[in-house]
């Protein structure tokens, strides 16, 4: 028979105590995956996943360790608790380490506002097939394109629990639904691809296979004889498809693991301007249909809507407790973790102002430059914000799309890339990270 997930971790944390440790906090998570994919109208593979994961993290003073196993018998748990306070007692000591206190604990919550888990049914293998067969179709359907490299749907859901000795415990569940293409355009070594996907919570709320499948076509397709631009400096547009990859780096210099380590550009920022005046980087966790949304993180504690950056300014880091605690502050409730480690900071939803202007009124204003549609490999210097990464898209001449290219590198420095940006207002407010396609006044392009 199942057991409840409540029960597994209540009877992890019975085997701790039993087995020596003096606090300890545990997960279960169980979960069904399907993924079907598609080549030349045909079924090319289909996965089934199903499983339960439980983990164990116990404390012996201050001394931790984590265990983890998929056998959620009675006697692997007795076994996996006895191994995880031998690991804890040889393990070195942390002074920071250890649960919450109880009165720090997320009291009360509302699932049903999260809207985190879609109770329709849960999709066959055979219409998953047919939505990928669909989107593989409309994307052969378009001019140009010779192949299409992957058309892929899935399906998962999750149940997860959490307790702890502290006297915490709570769960929640997750749904997902997606598809994808990947187009291919020309033909031999002047082959060029591109992509289009959609992931959401809701059934309802995903787009159509054949828009998505039409549309990584017709991006493959005006990718279509890209070739280098010039070398020199210019400015550079980050398309809303990729934007979210320079707020990210602003988010991994605030995040309380890099700042501890002092391995952060931005490490002595605290109040200082890290955007231009006008520009807000806000985080919540309890926005509805939302990936990143949660009701509390994985130590227990609430999770609330915050001020990254406020007006440019930066406000707070991204902590758990123990960076919290090495650091002398409060945790922000951000601790995220898998059955198989200890928690760590992890920021949830963040959304970036966005502008006045349209992507369109951005490449007319910057004149001659590159606008950034995809980018591969990455040279980033964490402690000096030194930014280097290979990029494909196209060349604007004269506020206006030239042609595409490819095979080049943009360089810069984060710090002061960031704090020159121009946000456009073409953000997707369904992601959980809303970041505009983002102006970057100057630039070091490597190319012919």
């Amino acid at each position: 028979m199942t057991q409840p997930l409540e029960a597994l971790t209540a009877h992890l944390l019975d085997a701790a105590r039993t087995a020596g440790a003096d606090s300890a906090d545990a997960m279960a998570v169980r979960g069904t995956s399907i993924s079907v994919d598609v080549r030349q109208g045909a079924l090319e593979e289909a996965q089934r996943e199903e499983g339960t994961d439980i983990g164990l993290r116990v404390f012996v003073g201050r001394k931790s360790a984590v265990v983890s196993t998929s056998d959620t018998s009675d006697r692997t748990i007795s076994e996996m608790a006895a191994r995880a306070v031998a690991m804890a007692r040889e393990a070195p000591e942390n002074p920071h380490a250890g649960l919450a206190d109880p009165e720090e604990l997320a009291q009360v919550w509302d699932m049903d506002a999260l809207e985190l888990f879609d109770h329709s049914d849960e999709p066959d293998p055979a219409t998953l097939q047919h939505q990928a067969t669909e989107a593989e179709a409309a994307a052969l359907s378009v001019d140009g394109v010779s192949q299409v490299q992957a058309a892929s749907a899935g399906y998962s859901a999750r149940e997860i629990h959490l307790a702890a000795s502290n006297g915490f415990a709570g769960g929640y569940r997750r749904s997902d639904r997606g598809i994808s293409c990947v187009a291919i355009a020309g033909t031999g070594a002047a082959m060029e691809r591109d992509y289009d996907g959609d992931s959401r919570i809701f059934q309802t709320d995903l787009r159509d296979a054949t828009e998505i499948g039409r549309r990584a076509a017709e991006r493959a397709v005006e990718r279509v004889g890209a070739r280098k631009p010039r070398t020199g400096t210019h400015p550079v547009l980050f398309d809303e498809r990729i934007s979210s990859s320079l707020i990210g780096h602003l988010l991994g210099a605030i995040n309380g693991s890099a700042i501890t380590r002092g391995a952060s550009f931005l490490r002595n920022a605290m109040g200082e301007r890290v955007l231009p005046a006008g520009l807000s980087l806000i985080e919540d966790p309890h926005r509805p249909r939302t990936s990143g949304s949660r009701p509390f993180d994985a130590e227990g504690l609430p999770t609330s809507r915050r001020a990254l950056v406020e007006d440019g300014i930066l406000q707070g880091w991204t902590l758990d407790l123990a960076t919290a605690r090495q650091l002398d502050r409060a945790s922000t409730g951000n601790a995220a973790r898998s059955t198989g480690s200890g928690p760590s900071p992890t920021p949830w939803n963040v959304a970036l102002t966005q502008g006045d202007a349209n992507r369109k009124d951005l490449i007319r204003d910057m004149g001659t430059g590159l606008l950034v549609t995809s980018m591969i490999g990455s040279t980033i210097n964490p402690n000096t914000g030194d930014y280097s990464r290979g990029a494909a898209g196209f060349w604007v001449e004269n506020g206006e799309i030239a042609y595409a290219v490819n095979e080049c590198t943009i360089a810069g420095n984060l710090r002061d890339m960031l704090l020159g940006l121009v946000p456009a207002n073409d953000a997707r407010t369904h992601l959980s990270r809303v970041v505009p396609s983002l102006l970057v006044a100057g630039m070091t392009l490597a190319g012919s």
